[in-house]
């Protein structure tokens, strides 16, 4: 790939440049609740302004289906990108852009010729983009999983640079695949094993320890012959839980205790089971499995995680997403959070974001690549 420096030494003054950012923030009633992912493409932004470059920022929000939705606009991403940028953000109007200035457009999912299977579709929306600008710089990493027409066909139509953000983001997992540092161990939690298995797959032949919390954990207990009472079920991936565990052995480390509740909700009654009753619900790991896990964590030299180990967005399930988190900052090693929900929880739960070494801004584009998937926005990177 090439890379923004690259582009930034040839000199990019007087020149336009479409930048794709992954601006697919969490709102709430109109207003952004986590500003993680417009920070993070910040220094690609500056770097071309100072350069003298107009800058033309495009991204996706939401799944708006192909049609207008005005719940789904990025306005508000516009005002709160000029207030951290300290200057006017254009929003759709970008005609008389001048040397240093940016502007951002309307979220590209509101054509469908954005997601189209169809590859002249596709191929026509990009030479739509295409027309705005000289260069196009990508620092999307979220997106790059995705083969639509702003991530993956235009880069056939303009020269093409990595942004800083893909570039540091596809360094740190190339580091987490390649060689590793040992003892490594992976955190994974959320709802599916189905979302997880193959990253599974792929890391039980590279990590030392593979501990698992969340939703998916209780799939893992049915296998095991446990009682999970009303906690989350994917019936269909029990056998092959059970052969994972077979497979794996201890390097699998399951919790030991969990926060059981009569329904989901701030108000539930809770208690600390090892086996869920009979109506009740698991939704969250207990405090001697948090005290398992840090064990785990203790010397290991490279961790991963991905997924929360409870509803945490609720109090009474925060405690082992917080306690795990606050485990792996005081890991002295390489600690990288996998994005999505795991990145979303650092901050809701008011963790230090320094502490970690890498939190990234690409759930499923990071899980993709630790599977080994080809990921077409970098494949297009690199002209392949």
């Amino acid at each position: 790939m090439k890379h923004l420096d690259q582009l930034l030494s040839g000199g990019v003054r007087g020149r336009r440049v479409l930048l794709r950012a992954d601006l697919n923030v969490p709102l709430k009633d109109g207003e952004i609740t986590d500003d993680g992912r417009i920070r993070a493409v910040l220094p690609t932004i500056n770097a071309l302004r100072e350069a003298g470059a107009a800058v033309i920022v495009m991204s996706h929000l939401g799944r708006p289906k192909g049609k207008p939705d005005p719940a789904l606009s990025l306005k508000p991403v516009s005002e709160r990108m000029a207030a951290l940028l300290g200057t006017k953000v254009g929003f759709e109007n970008f005609s008389g852009l001048e040397p240093g200035e940016v502007a951002l457009l309307e979220n590209l999912r509101f054509d469908p010729r954005e997601t189209s299977k169809d590859e002249a579709e596709r191929g026509a929306f990009a030479d739509e983009l295409a027309a705005l600008a000289d260069v196009y710089v990508d620092d999307a990493f979220g997106a790059v999983h995705r083969k639509h027409a702003s991530v993956y066909d235009i880069a056939t139509r303009l020269p093409h640079y990595a942004g800083y953000l893909v570039v540091r983001e596809v360094e740190v997992l190339k580091r987490l695949t390649e060689d590793p540092e040992h003892p490594y161990v992976v955190v994974l939690g959320g709802s599916k094993v189905s979302d997880k298995l193959a990253v599974i797959e792929a890391l039980l032949s590279k990590a030392d320890k593979v501990l698992i919390g969340g939703g998916m954990c209780f799939t893992f207990f049915k296998a095991q012959g446990k009682q999970i009472g009303s906690s989350l079920l994917q019936e269909e991936m029990v056998e092959t839980c059970a052969e994972l565990l077979a497979r794996a052995g201890d390097r699998i480390v399951l919790p030991v205790d969990v926060v059981a509740a009569d329904e989901l909700g701030n108000d539930a009654r809770t208690q600390l089971v090892q086996e869920v009753p009979e109506g009740w619900l698991g939704l969250d790991i207990g405090p001697e499995s948090v005290r398992l896990f840090a064990s785990e964590l203790d010397g290991s030299r490279t961790v991963f995680w991905n997924g929360p180990m409870g509803v945490f967005e609720l109090a009474p399930f925060a405690a082992g997403t917080l306690g795990v988190a606050e485990a792996i900052t005081k890991v002295d090693g390489f600690t990288v959070v996998g994005g999505g929900d795991s990145a979303a929880a650092v901050r809701a739960l008011g963790i230090d974001e320094t502490a970690f070494g890498h939190i990234s801004t690409g759930g499923g584009a990071s899980l993709e690549y630790l599977e080994g998937k080809v990921l077409p926005g970098l494949s297009a990177l690199e002209g392949r």
